[in-house]
């Protein structure tokens, strides 16, 4: 067996953990149809991109949207910045869940980023609880 096999148990099979392919591939290298089609767009690009500017303002909703899509990347969350009490204690979270549902009325944050910040309340406060009293324990 030289140095690029992988070991094989007596049966001929792949020792367990270990890969048929120990060498893999190389670092860097890059995918052999991505090259051709590199090769091929290589200073098309420009001329491209004119076109489907041509075809979105001619009505093509398709090359509207991937022009729109370029223009207007899809929106990723806000940072949201508004006061939250501190929930040291579960009579705490009343005070923050107010908070929270104000800054959702008063378009501080969106609802999607609320009850993030809810369920992070209401493990805050269960953490407490449990500190205190031990693990909740369901009724049977």
């Amino acid at each position: 067996m030289n140095k690029n096999e992988a070991p094989r148990n007596p049966e001929g099979r792949w020792v367990a953990g270990t890969s048929g392919n120990p060498s893999g591939r190389p670092v860097g290298s890059r995918n052999q149809r991505t090259l051709i089609l590199e090769q091929l767009l290589d200073g098309e690009g420009e001329a491209l991109t004119r076109k489907v500017i041509e075809l979105a303002k001619k009505g093509d909703l398709f090359a509207l949207r991937l022009c729109m899509e370029r223009l207007l990347p899809p929106r990723k969350e806000r940072v949201v910045n508004f006061a939250l009490p501190k929930v040291a204690a579960a009579q705490h979270a009343l005070a923050a869940f107010a908070a929270i549902l104000e800054a959702i009325g008063e378009g501080q944050s969106d609802a999607r980023r609320g009850r993030t910040h809810f369920h992070d309340c209401r493990s805050s406060s269960a953490l407490d609880h449990s500190r205190r009293y031990g693990p909740a324990r369901r009724r049977a």
